[in-house]
């Protein structure tokens, strides 16, 4: 049986933490801007934890966190804690329905907006030591002239020994990495965490969620995958993890065809929860 990490135990490299705690923009701004070295005005959330599906046959994909700035630039980022040479793939995916998502809207191409993909990986996936890897499109021939078509990715490694980023970027990654907070900010991100540790509806979502993927593990691979997560939510549902009404309001969220609105007028249940009960749905999908 796969274990379940504890709650009490989650840290800031745990996909669940991470996302409770970037919510917060004031913590999530400041965190761009730490990896960026840029200022950032204003960040909005199009959609926590966005599940982005353009079509029936094509493969969805969830963004841990997902943020517009005040400058028309969109940054998609995500916490890898275990070794995957897909990375590199993964982040032209990411970054292709990113865009299609754009385009989806009625937008023009030329409308597309400045975007950055960014994966903070607690380990070195090139091997190279930096603690960070910038990538741009640019000429081969002419390694000075870019392409120009305002696309980014950056991937982080928090075990970097290379003299090669700031100060408070090497705080940020070491307090990721495990190590105690070394400057105010992580001092702050560090005191977020432990708070977080004592919410009891957080602490409710987590263990759904991880109820969840236990379900899924158990009931089988590949044919068997849609089932088990519907087998995980209908087990929840009999242990008491979740409410009739929240079992009806599943439903409605999977079918697509009604605003939250309208769900919470039907199943009495308030707009938060129902962001919740999606938000878990929506982690609940392949990455």
């Amino acid at each position: 049986m796969k274990k379940i990490k504890k709650y009490e135990e989650l840290t800031l490299k745990d996909d669940f933490m991470f996302g409770i705690i970037m919510r917060n923009p004031k913590y999530c701004k400041t965190f761009l801007e730490t990896i960026l070295g840029v200022r950032i005005k204003r960040i909005e959330y199009p959609q926590a934890q966005k599940t982005i599906d353009i079509s029936l046959s094509s493969k969805s994909v969830r963004l841990d966190i997902f943020v517009e700035d005040d400058r028309n630039t969109v940054y998609n980022v995500e916490m890898q804690t275990v070794i995957n040479e897909n990375i590199p793939k993964r982040s032209r995916y990411y970054q292709s329905m990113i865009d299609l998502n754009i385009l989806e809207k009625g937008s023009d191409y030329r409308q597309l907006k400045k975007s950055f993909v960014i994966f903070i990986c607690t380990f070195d996936l090139f091997g190279k030591g930096r603690h960070i890897y910038t990538f741009e499109n640019r000429c081969i021939h002419e390694l000075s002239l870019p392409l120009g078509d305002e696309t980014t990715k950056i991937i982080l490694n928090t075990k970097g020994t290379a003299n090669d980023v700031s100060d408070d970027m090497k705080s940020l990654l070491n307090y990721i990495d495990g190590q105690l907070p070394s400057d105010a900010y992580t001092t702050e991100l560090d005191a977020a965490v432990k708070s977080a540790r004592h919410n009891e509806r957080w602490r409710h979502d987590y263990m759904t969620l991880e109820m969840i993927y236990q379900e899924k593990y158990e009931q089988g691979e590949a044919a068997g995958y849609k089932r088990g997560i519907e087998c995980g939510i209908e087990k929840g549902l009999e242990q008491g993890a979740l409410q009739n009404a929240e079992q009806t309001a599943i439903s409605m969220l999977r079918d697509g065809d009604l605003s939250l609105d309208k769900i919470a007028k039907y199943t009495n249940i308030s707009l938060e929860q129902l962001k919740t009960l999606q938000t878990m749905l929506d982690m609940a999908q392949p990455k």
